[in-house]
């Protein structure tokens, strides 16, 4: 996802694609894949967690989770290097450290990081493609994940393993993850919900929207059909 400018994005042009590309460009296929066979256990109380994952443009990624039973909010930002180049000009010339990232904030008792794991390789993103998503090419599109805890990087670790031993994929899992704690950073308001408020934008159309509706055709169980979105966590 290539913008010059919140203008542009409020004219929902994708100048970047071109008219060739926008009639060849496809989404990224879904792959349906097993459940983590290593996840956290369902706690008993407590509150909310966050996950932060990376694979490609956010607008995508957030849209998926904003459609996923138990995650209470969604927010499109970068992660993976320093506060003073989380600014969208500046990841975009991929020489930042930064991952275009979605910060999902997910109650376990209904939603198990596992499970959000599970979305995030089947259909949220193809974990095959280095430093590239469908039409997008750049480290600041790569595949990582950013655990936040101990917990969360055992999960991830053994998840990857699993899917490579089980060949679910035809190229190997790329998915980097990512050591310590990285920060989030929020994107852009322009950013935010973009799926959402822009579902006639060619790129969503073409490279978004199938992902939500993969999300609902594989985990049936946990789609929900109104989006959970930015905008109405911040005015709570």
């Amino acid at each position: 996802m290539r913008l010059f400018g919140p203008v542009v994005a409020a004219l929902v042009l994708v100048p970047a694609l071109g008219a060739l590309s926008l009639m060849t460009a496809r989404s990224e296929p879904a792959v349906s894949i097993p459940a983590p066979a290593l996840d956290q256990a369902t706690p008993a109380a407590g509150g909310l967690q966050t996950a932060v994952f990376a694979g490609g443009c956010f607008w995508g990624i957030q849209a998926v989770y904003q459609h996923t039973k138990g995650v209470t909010n969604a927010v499109s930002g970068y992660a993976g290097g320093s506060k003073k180049d989380a600014d969208y000009q500046i990841v975009s010339s991929g020489r930042t450290g930064h991952a275009e990232s979605v910060q999902v904030t997910f109650d376990p008792r209904v939603v198990s990081y596992g499970k959000l794991l599970q979305i995030y390789f089947s259909v949220a993103h193809n974990p095959t493609e280095l430093n590239r998503q469908g039409p997008d090419v750049g480290p600041q599109y790569r595949s990582e994940v950013f655990p936040q805890n101990d917990e969360q990087r055992k999960i991830a670790a053994a998840y990857i393993t699993q899917l490579d031993a089980a060949r679910v994929f035809p190229a190997k899992i790329v998915t980097r993850i990512g050591t310590g704690t990285a920060v989030f950073y929020p994107a852009e308001a322009y950013h935010q919900d973009y799926a959402v408020r822009h579902p006639n934008n060619p790129y969503i159309v073409i490279n978004d929207a199938p992902k939500v509706e993969n999300l609902k055709r594989l985990f049936k169980d946990a789609y929900r059909d109104k989006p959970v979105l930015v905008a109405d966590a911040e005015s709570r």
